[in-house]
Order: C-alpha cells, then sequence, then structure tokens
C-alpha cells in the first residue's frame, strides 16, 4: 500500500493528517522529531512526506536538505503556519516539490497528496520505459512533445511557446493536478522568476483556443484553490 508520512510535533496535526491520509486509502506513519522523522523515513521509505517546517529539534528545511543530499527521490510537501514567500523559496531550493500553509482544508491536502503519489508512480513508469510517448492525445486534442505542435481536430493550434509549454508540462501526466507553483517552476525554473497571475492569463488564451466553450473547459480544467489538470479522457 502506498504510504504517506508526517513529520510534525503537533500531536493533533498528527491524528487530523493520519484520518485524511487513511480515508484517501493510503498507509500512513509519523513522527515528532526531525531526527526520529529521519530514522522513521529511512526504515518505512514512504511514498510521499509531509514535513512541518518548525520542529523542536531540526528545522524542516534542514531535514529536506539532509534527504535529497541521501539521494532520496520522495515527494515533499513543507506544511507551516507560515505563508511568507521568503520561506517558500527556501523551502523550494531545498528541495521540496510543494507548500500548504496551515491552516488547510482536508479536501486539498488530499487533492495534492493525490497528484504527487500519482505524478511519481507515471515517474517511475516512464524511467522503465526506453521513450516518453512522441505525441498525448485525448479527444481532439494532440500535443506533440518536443515539437511545439498543439493539435486540434488536425489542424496546427495558433498557441504562444510558453501556452504550448504549459501544455507539455499538463500532459506529461494527464488527469494529475498541478500547483501554480510547479507550473513556474517548470515553465521558468523558479517560482519567483514570474508574476503567478500569468498562469490564468495563459489558461485562459489557451481555452480561447482548444476549448468549444472557453466557459466550460473539457480539456483544462481548474481545481480551485490548487490549480490545474489536463484531462486524461473526456
Amino acid at each position: 500500500m502506498t504510504k504517506v508520512m508526517l513529520i510534525d510535533d503537533d500531536e493533533s496535526m498528527q491524528v487530523l493528517i493520519g484520518q485524511i491520509a487513511r480515508r484517501g486509502g493510503y498507509d500512513f506513519c509519523c513522527a515528532g522529531s526531525g531526527e526520529e522523522g529521519l530514522a522513521l523515513l529511512r526504515e518505512a521509505r514512504p511514498d510521499f512526506l509531509i514535513l512541518d517546517v518548525m520542529l523542536p529539534d531540526i528545522n524542516g528545511f534542514e531535514i529536506c536538505e539532509i534527504i535529497r543530499a541521501e539521494g532520496r527521490q520522495v515527494p515533499i510537501m513543507f506544511l507551516t503556519a507560515k505563508g511568507d514567500i521568503v520561506d517558500k523559496s527556501i523551502g523550494f531550493k531545498a528541495g521540496a516539490d510543494d507548500y500548504l500553509v496551515k491552516p488547510f482544508q482536508p479536501e486539498e491536502l488530499l487533492l495534492r497528496v493525490n497528484a504527487h503519489v500519482r505524478r511519481r508512480e507515471r515517474e517511475r513508469g516512464r524511467e522503465d520505459r526506453s521513450r516518453r510517448p512522441d505525441v498525448f492525445a485525448v479527444g481532439n486534442l494532440e500535443i506533440h512533445f518536443g515539437k511545439y505542435d498543439v493539435r486540434l481536430g488536425g489542424e496546427p493550434v495558433g498557441l504562444s511557446s510558453r501556452e504550448i509549454e504549459l501544455l507539455e508540462v499538463l500532459a506529461s501526466d494527464p488527469g494529475a493536478v498541478f500547483t501554480r507553483d510547479q507550473i513556474l517552476e517548470a515553465l521558468w525554473g523558479d517560482v519567483e522568476a514570474a508574476d503567478p497571475s500569468s498562469i490564468t492569463v495563459m489558461v485562459r488564451k489557451i481555452r480561447e483556443k482548444i476549448e468549444e466553450d472557453p466557459s466550460k473547459p473539457r480539456y483544462l480544467t481548474t481545481i480551485w484553490r490548487i490549480g490545474y489538470k489536463l484531462a486524461d479522457r473526456l
């Protein structure tokens, strides 16, 4: 069974996230300190790690750096009461994959866990294949990877290079939810390198060109308060 692990010294948070993870069909384990967490991580080998920033011994950023230095690829999501962008920058540079600020909705946390676990499973599958498919297709939409070629009903769609790159990011794991930060990181290499509102603008322009009714998108949909996903089926 896929395992979610939490490192957080707040017992009420351990109980809450344990309930959320188990409700989502995951196995769950937790630790209350950095040292304990690192030991448990090496033993339990979880598929997803939720990591509090403020811990009684080692802070979450240092733990993340240790995990990455050991060569571990487990997806890591920081959980913290701090929403400052400086902390986010430090976290991503330490090797984190996502960032969730307390308080949060249980549904949002579970959606993020699902997205990262699913993406990691897809990555493992791709590692087992010699090459990825040249084309992703759903409905009448075709995305030709690496060729800056998007077609609808066989006809080229007039998209900018950035718009095509955004579609390629989403098409790398169709059906999975990508957060704005993940999209910014993929397109610009740094979550602070571009205005997050640019993603909203690009999504709107893409929908105007690929959706029959942009106000009711079928291909490129919004997951409220989290991010976007590309349909894997219609």
